[in-house]
């Protein structure tokens, strides 16, 4: 198992914190999503490590940008 934090712009509210989980979420081998708001962070528990270009292109489908991985 591992876990990688990421960061998000333009996230402002549960609904966007919904959208961003539920995108990554459907990322094959993804097992938890947690969102912190405040900072932007958005920490993803997988069985292994991610693509980082998979990350981006869920975080891009919900409708925000990843600016740091």
């Amino acid at each position: 198992m591992t876990e990688a934090t990421y960061t998000v712009a333009g996230m402002t509210c549960e609904h966007c914190a919904r959208s961003v989980t539920e995108e990554i979420s459907e990322i094959t081998g993804v097992q938890d999503v947690a969102v912190d708001l405040g900072s932007g962070a958005v920490t993803v528990t997988s069985a292994e490590t991610l693509p980082t270009d998979a990350v981006r292109a869920a975080v891009s489908e919900a409708g925000y940008e990843l600016t740091s991985d």
